[in-house]
């Protein structure tokens, strides 16, 4: 059967076969958000989600599941989060607009997207991504969805951070670590936010706090995420 995608005002459709099979994504996608509503995101968070189009952030053979809530794979072994997983972290973030954040781990770039729509117009993040292809389609896909403005990609080591820009009113990151990079505690402001999953095979996701006289950390919840590669990270 013959696919494919049509881009209209409002949305995407998918058609093919003899039936002319069509649906709209911005249905799947209202559904999508209605459901992680069970897992108590702010109302704002789940506003700014509603408006960031997933399906323009996966490969075109898992566009059908792009409203689904759960991870996908982007290739290189890696996926994009689930959706109500991204909305956990960005509640725990306190995100507002004219603040600057890193994320690490761009992957295909909704996060970061999702992230934009929360600190725009005023706010920047700055994203690294080791993997050199996923820093292209991350910011192939930002483009494609009008955030290349709001978001700067660049490819290097994660575990590092991005020092050039710091201090961060807050850091994201996507991956695993083994414990928490005191380089990325050091290039938070004091106040700054840190959310990080920590551990290798049994995870937890933590929230750091940036102090003056070092840093408060506490355990959120369980996740599961692919590791952080690098010199503070998982060795490959």
């Amino acid at each position: 059967m013959a696919i494919y995608y049509e881009t209209v005002s409002s949305g995407v459709y998918l058609k093919g076969g003899k039936g002319g099979i069509t649906f709209t994504m911005d249905k799947d996608r209202r559904t999508l958000i209605k459901s992680l509503r069970r897992h108590d995101i702010s109302e704002r968070v789940l506003d700014a989600m509603e408006r960031v189009p997933r399906h323009l952030f996966v490969r075109d053979g898992a566009r059908e599941y792009a409203y689904a809530d759960r991870p996908l794979s982007i290739g290189e072994g890696q996926t994009i989060s689930a959706p109500h997983m991204v909305g956990i972290m960005c509640d725990l973030m306190d995100l507002h607009d004219g603040i600057k954040i890193l994320e690490i781990g761009a992957g295909s770039g909704y996060h970061a997207a999702v992230i934009a729509e929360l600190i725009k117009p005023s706010g920047h993040i700055y994203t690294v991504e080791r993997i050199p292809t996923l820093a292209e389609f991350a910011g192939k896909n930002l483009r494609a969805a009008g955030y290349s403005p709001f978001v700067t990609v660049h490819g290097g080591d994660g575990s590092l951070g991005w020092a050039e820009y710091a201090p961060y009113d807050g850091i994201s990151v996507t991956c695993a670590a083994p414990d928490v990079p005191a380089a990325l505690v050091e290039q938070l402001k004091v106040g700054g936010k840190l959310a990080i999953p920590v551990g290798r095979m049994w995870q937890e996701l933590y929230l750091v706090e940036r102090t003056e006289h070092g840093m408060d950390k506490r355990k959120v919840t369980s996740v599961a995420f692919v590791p952080l590669i690098g010199k503070y990270g998982f060795k490959d």
